[in-house]
């Protein structure tokens, strides 16, 4: 009866945060509702290439400024990381209010570097980004029967050697009757944004929410007429996209016009951005896991096999027999059981295996709770830098598991010894983020050199170093202390002072451990190619309930892997396993690296310049560095707790 009204209560509860839940919208996702004639300002990020991977502010070209001077838009940590430079931009529409032929201004001649610099950005394929109410501005096309869809438009066309800028925008902004249903006590901070009442009726008269930012770009040659700004265009002005007529020449003006057109739409605003965010390949997301779902089936019953039947059944054997048989049979047994006296074996370089494992311990809690916050919602593409934001939070007030983890291991080796355990933490704290530190700055440096938004601000350095040692060495170093104040596992078998010679073996043991990643890597690499392809080719990557999944499978086989590989190395007598378990599962990282510059060569073939190949390097490295701490973690400790346990039932005296 207990059970059943205990049932009722979480009944009761769940059903309380499902409605509380349906009338309020997630961070920064609110809805932000405009009155007929309320004036929509449109904001410009910053320009980008699949070509080059180098993104340039909007305002490096000869484009029109706004009348009131360029302005910033506050932007987070994860989107100056990024590369993102949100800035203010000449076009404004009033909602719900068709206009044409409006005149936006006439450029200066275009210098000699000016023209240069366009020719350049058009070969590069450089792509103008647009944002609207937090929508960026899409552009479909018809080729081949289907209507594909692009983000942004590109900044002009070369046809025949000579070079169009478009120079003449045609929007459509698609809105929606603004509803008050199950909207509760928000307040937007946004554009535009006003107070959202609980009642159902509207505040100020109708309303308007935007759903959906189209843009078509045209080149068109104006008569060059003085008008002025946003006044009407005396001529008319007929945009065709297939067709190109502003051919730009040195020293020659260029007038910029635009048009917006509204439109209702039956698009309600939670469903706004799903236009942006089709998924494609789905069927191949079921299939990548159900693939990695037997790749871990088949492991696990290896496993279970091997150490249910072969490893129980020579404990019982060895426990069945009296001491001086087991020690008569110590001399004829083979295998495991003859490194019993050197299994736990201090290893060579003992500290940096502990910084190695605590830090991966901590990148991999970071990307378990990023995935799981982002498979809820709470980092959607919706809040631009919010992904990213969240992964260096998460690192930092991780500092606290990753200097317990090594102290504990430290204390662990040295038999409960916590002398130098602030050395220990000390270089825990600096490890990762000293590798990352110095990748980011020869990235920064080609990138300042190039005049890239894609540099890191000096300030934004200034900002993430102090996050590191104001915030992440002392939580760090805390976890440290507070280790050292706890338990750690004792040995259950006793070392000998001269060590066991291994016998030699047939084939080198690191064969076997650099083999040990393909199972999983195969596990990884079809999602692997939708998250490559969003970082370089500028595609919306949020599956992260499907990422979610096969980062649990990565795990479990990396984790089967190591084991299984440590037992073979233990049943041909070779003891010296500590390294080999953390690099058996860690090796998927060499395969990840093979992979990127396989996607280098064979996908992203119009990368042009060696600095974006720096640059594309560079960040493989950075993620693979991760990667290889991560899933050596994951090995090392599984085989760990694996050995301990498999020794502790061995009765030695």
């Amino acid at each position: 009866m207990g059970s059943f009204d205990g049932f009722k209560k979480f009944l009761l509860i769940s059903c309380l945060i499902l409605e509380i839940s349906d009338g309020y919208y997630l961070p920064g996702s609110f809805p932000h509702k405009y009155n007929v004639g309320d004036q929509l300002s449109v904001k410009v990020n910053s320009l980008t290439s699949i070509d080059t991977e180098i993104p340039y502010g909007y305002y490096s070209l000869p484009f029109c400024k706004p009348l009131e001077g360029i302005k910033d838009s506050a932007e987070n940590l994860g989107e100056l990381l990024m590369g993102d430079r949100i800035e203010n931009s000449p076009y404004r529409f009033k909602m719900y209010k068709n206009e044409t032929e409006i005149f936006l201004c006439k450029s200066n001649p275009l210098s000699h570097d000016e023209y240069k610099t366009l020719k350049e950005r058009i070969d590069e394929m450089y792509q103008v980004n647009l944002n609207l109410d937090n929508l960026p501005a899409i552009r479909y096309m018809h080729r081949d029967g289907f209507y594909v869809r692009w983000t942004g438009y590109p900044v002009g066309i070369r046809v025949q050697d000579v070079y169009y800028l478009f120079n003449h925008l045609k929007f459509t902004v698609l809105v929606h009757k603004y509803e008050h249903d199950n909207v509760v006590g928000v307040v937007g901070t946004g554009d535009g944004a006003e107070l959202i009442t609980p009642s159902n009726e509207t505040v100020g008269g109708d309303g308007y929410m935007v759903v959906g930012f189209e843009v078509v770009p045209c080149s068109v040659k104006h008569d060059q007429k003085d008008v002025a700004p946003y006044g009407k265009y005396p001529s008319s002005i007929k945009c065709d996209p297939s067709s190109v007529e502003m051919a730009m020449k040195e020293n020659q003006q260029v007038t910029f016009t635009y048009e917006v057109s509204f439109v209702k739409s039956d698009i309600k605003w939670p469903s706004r951005w799903d236009a942006y965010l089709k998924m494609e390949g789905a069927k191949v997301h079921w299939f990548s896991i159900l693939n990695s779902l037997m790749v871990v089936t088949f492991l696990a019953g290896i496993v279970l096999v091997i150490f249910l039947r072969t490893i129980r059944r020579d404990l019982a054997r060895y426990e069945e027999l009296d001491k001086e048989a087991q020690a008569q049979m110590n001399e004829e047994l083979s295998g495991w059981k003859l490194v019993v006296a050197d299994v736990f074996r201090s290893p060579e370089n003992p500290g940096l295996l502990c910084v190695m494992v605590a830090d991966g311990c901590r990148i991999l809690a970071m990307a378990v709770a990023t995935i799981f916050f982002a498979a809820l919602g709470f980092m959607s593409p919706a809040t631009r830098g919010t992904l990213i934001t969240g992964m260096l939070m998460f690192y930092m007030f991780l500092g606290v598991v990753a200097g317990y983890v090594a102290v504990w291991l430290w204390r662990t080796l040295a038999a409960g010894n916590p002398r130098g355990w602030f050395s220990v933490s000390w270089r825990v704290a600096c490890f990762f983020p000293g590798i990352s530190f110095s990748i980011l700055t020869v990235l920064n440096s080609l990138l300042w050199a190039s005049k890239s938004t894609g540099a890191i601000p000096f300030t934004t350095f200034l900002v993430l170093i102090s996050l590191w040692f104001c915030i992440s060495v002392p939580l760090t170093l805390i976890g440290g202390f507070v280790s050292t104040k706890g338990r750690y596992l004792e040995y259950p078998v006793r070392t000998n002072q001269i060590p066991r010679e291994i016998p030699a073996q047939r084939f080198p043991s690191w064969i076997l451990v650099l083999g040990a990643g393909t199972l999983p890597f195969g596990t990884l690499f079809i999602e692997l190619f939708f998250i490559m392809s969003s970082i370089w080719l500028g595609r919306v990557y949020y599956v992260f309930g499907f990422l979610f999944i096969v980062f649990m499978l990565l795990v479990t086989v990396c984790a089967e892997v190591s084991l299984v590989l440590i037992y073979m190395h233990l049943c041909v007598e070779d003891w010296q396993w500590w390294w080999k378990s953390f690099f058996a599962s860690g090796s998927v990282s060499l395969y990840v690296f093979l992979y990127s510059i396989n996607y280098l060569v064979f996908d992203l073939k119009s990368l042009s310049g060696p600095v974006s190949a720096m640059v594309y390097l560079g960040y493989s490295l950075f993620m693979v560095t991760a990667m290889l701490l991560a899933t050596g973690a994951v090995g090392f400790l599984t085989s760990f707790f694996f050995v301990h346990r498999l020794f502790s039932s061995v009765k030695i005296d």
